[in-house]
Parts: C-alpha cells; structure tokens; sequence
C-alpha cells in the first residue's frame, strides 16, 4: 500500500473500500526544488483520477478526412492546439485539463524517428514545426497541463551502434545501457531491453525525464510496459524501467504524473500502484476502422475485464479504461445507449476520463455525457469505485456504498436486444424502502420497495444514486467446505487463507459439483444469495436448489487464486430445509469459500 495511513469503510454486500491518506509515497512527494521552506508544495498528484483530452483515437482512425496525409497524420501542432482551445472552452469549467499528445510526435511522416545529440526524442520539424517546449506553453497558457509519450526502452533509433552519449553522464553512451545481445523489449519490440545494472542506464531516464520537465510537461505515458501489452517473460519485465521513471521523475524538479499502458499484468499491480500514478488494465480501446470505437470491438471488454482490479484503485493511482469516445456521434461508431452505458462505466469505475474525440464538434448528446456535473462528481468525488453485485450475465447491476451512506448504482444490460434488469436493495445489504435519484436525467425517481427495474435497450445503461430508508439486512452463513455439504466428481476442500474460514472448495471442472445441504428459510420466495468465491479467470456455474433447474451465472475474475470476491444470484427456496447446488457442468467453476442466506427474501 502506497500510504502511510488509511481507513476502511463497511460495505454491506460488497467490498471493503480502502481509503487512503496521502501522507508518503511518490504520488505525494514534492520535487526538492519545490519543497524548499517558503515555498508551498504541489498538490498530490492523481489525487483523484485524471481529466482531459489524448490524440491517439483520431490519429489511429479511419475515418474519412481525419488522416488525409496518410496513417496518423492527424497529430499536428496546430490540430493539438486547436483542441486545446476547444478543452479550454468547452470542458475545461468541468474539470477537464490535461491535453496528451501521444505516439509520433518525434515521428515524420512515412514514421522515421528524429533524436537529438543524447538520443532522445526530438520533436518532427513538420508535425510541431515549434518544438515541443512552445506547445507545452501554448497549452499552459490556457489554463490546461500537457502530456506527452514515450514508447519504453532505448528505441532502437537512438542506439546508433552504441555510440550516442548520455546527458550530464561523462563517460555514459548507449551501448552501455542495454545488454550485449541487443534484446527487444515492449509491445512492438520497437526498443532494445535497458540493462539498469549499469548505472549509466538510469542517467539515460533522468536525461529524458529532465528533458520533458525543462519542456514544462506534467503527464507521461509510457506505453508497451510488460508483463502486459500481450508480452511476457525477462525480456519485456519492465518494472524496473518504471521504477527507474519514478526516481527520475522525483528529481527532475517538476511533478509529472505517470501513467502505464498497455494491458498491465494483474501479477505486478502492487510494482504499478508504487512506480505509477495510473495503468491501463486492457488493450486498446480504438477499433483502428472507419470509426474511433466499435461496441464489441473492445469497448465492452471492459465490463468483464474491470472487476478484478476494482480494490486497488485509489488517491495516488487509479485503473485506466482508456480514452472515453462518446462525444462526436457518427464518428465514435455507436448507439445513443451505447455511448451513455460507455460514460457510466468509466464514471463508476473511476476511470480516468479523457475523450478522443474532436471536442471542436462535439454534439449535443456528447457534450451533455461529458458535463453531466452529477455523474462527474461520482467519478471525482470521494466515492468509491463501484464493482459488480451480480454475475457477469447479459443483465449486470454495479454498485457502491459512499461515505455519506447512499449507494451508487449502475444498471447494464450489454445483451443484443431489449431487456428489464433489477437491483435488488438486498445486494445492497438492506431491505424496505429507498429513495432514488436518476443521475443522467437529473430527476428523483421518488421511493422504492425492495427494488427497481428498468425496462434497458440492447447495451443500454440507468444510474442512481439510492437513498436507504429501510432496515439492514440479516444473512445466515454456510460455508463450503462444512461436513454436512455434498462433493461429487473432482470438487474437494482445500485450505484458503484468504477464505472466512480457512478452507474452500476447489476443483469444480466437468462434472464437479457442491451441494450445500441443510439451507433453511422461513418463507418461500427469491432469495440474494451472497456466494463468495476465488477464481483467477472468468467462470461459470450452473446454480439450482432442491435438485430443480439450473441457471447458469458467469463470475468475474477476481485477479488471481488468492483473493476472494463475492456476488449475489437469485435462488428460489422453499419454506423450510433446502440445497443449493453449484455445478461446474461441462467446463470449470470458480472455487467456492461460502454462500449467504438473508433472512427475508427479495
């Protein structure tokens, strides 16, 4: 954990949510040119996540007219300031500030590299005729912070046969930062592996970070970071370039938040949450067509891909859905539903929010789902990040307790036609009435018993804000491993620290199923079954009670096979003793640590 001191707040039916206190680490340091006594520090960056604007959706498009000089023509100085002007008018009173310029910019146009004298990038003469320094003092005199990105590695443009000298590093040239057999490294193998045994190596990144600090930049991406950007193994571990960022970073004498892209491995979050201020948990979001985005290109990966990561986003560094595309109609390449359900999810997630789009031609649907100051303020306030409460089923409902005691939910159904979809306040952990407010219509609902529902469109979305007004809810617990419960086929108990009761039962492939006996209800009715589960991947499981039809639920990974998470599945019970069974059918289960029973059905 990056700080030094924080708090945890009960989440009945979900997670607890960590939250932190700022008081060390690098999200909160100061440079030392600007902790001198008398002068008044920074504030903490990535305090909460990151607002802005980035260049990479329209410049990897294919969208008629916006690459007319061939692929990724797009990014300019001049298109870069004209949208900077465009954040600052339109977004900037919102929250919006950071204008990243991304790949390509030390790029001509048929992508040959220019570096300067130390091997560092060097601003194309065409693409920004007045150098990357005057573009950063355009964009700050706009009130808004500029960005810009690095591929990570030595590129193997700049490696000159190991000639080029290193910056304020006598002695230093590139040969002596990478090893001896010229290794690749990064996403694209694009750049020779940095060999940070050699002290020469870190002066390299001191001379790029000085470098963009002296430029005046306060965001970097560093992208093609393994274990991730679908690579893996000694080669592409680039940990230790981001730790070497960091150190750079802390004494360049500006602060410049640090972000990581692409398909961070789950395995290093804890190396991601230390050297980083965000990171990007999937591929990209860009369709790379006639469009910006496409709905099952990638955009809806992310429903599934969100969970595991949810607890480890917080002040100081936060999981990155990448670009939010929703402004430009046509062009984003998606449906009215498509693009509200889109903006709820980064909202919830607390993503970062910065859209690709052209914000010169932003409709006024667009416009209305990037200002909606209701649905900001979840992403930027002091709530948490919202996680699912049901399977990841076609019809998913996404909540969170906040400090003042309201939840925030989110309703999704990602299915390919109509569909209703329930949120059941007993997933919340309370039952009776609740008051409800509609965040994108900005409308209170007025007061609901025991649930709503909403008749969705196909990959439509509702988010609320809900009020309890009822009592809270009580659950009897049945663990899985207990004696009384039934095994068959390969399921058998196995220890578990993280499980309530130090066991679970594992091993539900093809046929493993367990049956927990002796389920007692006073009433017959649906009943919010809480399973709490580990699964390292996603996974389904047929559920049935007392040997009755099946219905099949889909768990979300929960990031790896030592960390449980929990979800609700509706269970019709009789009144009286029940089973519950959870049968992995054909494929695999997730392992199963216990289930709980309220006391009153939904």
């Amino acid at each position: 954990m990056r700080s030094s001191s924080y708090s945890v707040l009960p989440v009945r039916g979900l997670r607890a949510v960590v939250v932190l206190a700022l008081t060390a680490g690098f999200a909160t340091a100061a440079p030392a040119a600007q902790a001198s006594a008398g002068t008044e520090a920074p504030p903490p960056l990535a305090a909460k996540p990151y607002m802005g604007w980035s260049s990479w959706s329209m410049q990897s498009s294919k969208y008629p007219g916006l690459n007319p000089d061939g692929d990724y023509s797009y990014l300019t100085e001049a298109n870069v300031l004209k949208q900077a002007g465009a954040l600052a008018k339109k977004l900037k009173p919102y929250g919006y500030e950071y204008v990243n310029i991304d790949a390509g910019w030390w790029m001509d146009w048929s992508w040959k590299q220019n570096y300067d004298e130390y091997g560092r990038q060097k601003a194309d003469p065409e693409r920004f005729p007045s150098g990357m320094k005057a573009v950063a003092d355009r964009i700050h005199s706009k009130g808004l912070k500029a960005g810009i990105y690095l591929p990570v590695g030595l590129e193997k443009g700049a490696y000159n046969d190991g000639r080029t000298p290193i910056w304020n590093a006598e002695g230093c040239t590139t040969a002596d930062i990478v090893y001896d057999d010229l290794r690749t490294t990064n996403g694209w193998d694009s750049a020779y592996k940095i060999d940070f045994s050699d002290p020469c190596a870190q002066k390299y990144i001191d001379s790029q970070a000085q470098l963009f600090a002296d430029w005046g930049y306060d965001f970097l991406k560093l992208d093609g970071v393994g274990p991730g950007s679908f690579k893996s193994g000694d080669q592409y571990n680039n940990v230790a370039d981001v730790a070497a960022w960091q150190q750079a970073i802390a004494t360049a004498g500006r602060p410049i938040h640090l972000e990581l892209s692409w398909s961070l491995d789950y395995g290093h979050v804890g190396d991601w949450k230390k050297y980083s201020n965000g990171w990007r948990i999937d591929t990209d979001v860009e369709c790379y067509c006639n469009t910006l985005v496409s709905w099952e290109n990638s955009v809806v990966d992310r429903w599934y891909d969100a969970p595991a990561w949810t607890d480890h986003a917080g002040p100081g560094g936060w999981n990155d859905l990448d670009s939010l595309d929703v402004g430009n109609g046509e062009m984003d390449g998606l449906t009215k539903a498509e693009r509200q359900s889109y903006a709820t999810l980064w909202a919830i997630a607390k993503s970062p929010l910065y859209t690709g789009d052209d914000i010169t031609k932003l409709d006024s649907y667009g416009l209305s789902l990037l200002t909606n100051r209701e649905v900001i303020a979840i992403n930027q306030g002091d709530t948490p990040p919202a996680e699912p409460v049901t399977p990841s089923d076609p019809q998913q409902v996404w909540a969170a307790k906040n400090p003042d005691g309201t939840y925030t939910v989110a309703l999704f159904n990602l299915a390919d036609s109509p569909a209703a979809v329930s949120a059941n306040w007993a997933t919340l952990g309370f039952t009776g009435k609740a008051s409800v407010r509609d965040l994108w219509n900005k409308e209170n609902l007025g007061t609901y018993t025991n649930k709503i529902t909403q008749a969705l469109p196909a990959h439509g979305s509702r988010l609320f804000t809900v009020t309890p007004r009822g009592t809270a809810l009580t659950s009897t617990a049945y663990e899985a491993e207990a004696s009384a419960n039934t095994l068959s086929g390969n399921a058998s108990v196995a220890d578990c620290s993280a499980c309530s009761d130090g066991r679970k039962v594992g091993n539900l492939y093809t046929g493993g199923k367990l049956t927990v006996n002796d389920v007692v209800v006073a009433k017959a009715g649906t009943y919010q079954v809480k399973v709490a589960y580990i699964s390292g991947d996603s996974r389904s499981a047929d559920i049935s009670a007392n040997g009755g039809g099946a219905t099949r639920h889909k768990f979300p990974s929960t990031g790896d096979w030592g960390t449980v998470n929990s979800v609700y599945v509706p269970v019709t019970l009789k009144a009286g003793t029940n089973t519950i069974t959870f049968d992995s059918g054909s494929g695999y289960a997730p392992d199963i640590d216990r289930i709980d029973v309220p006391k009153s059905s939904s």
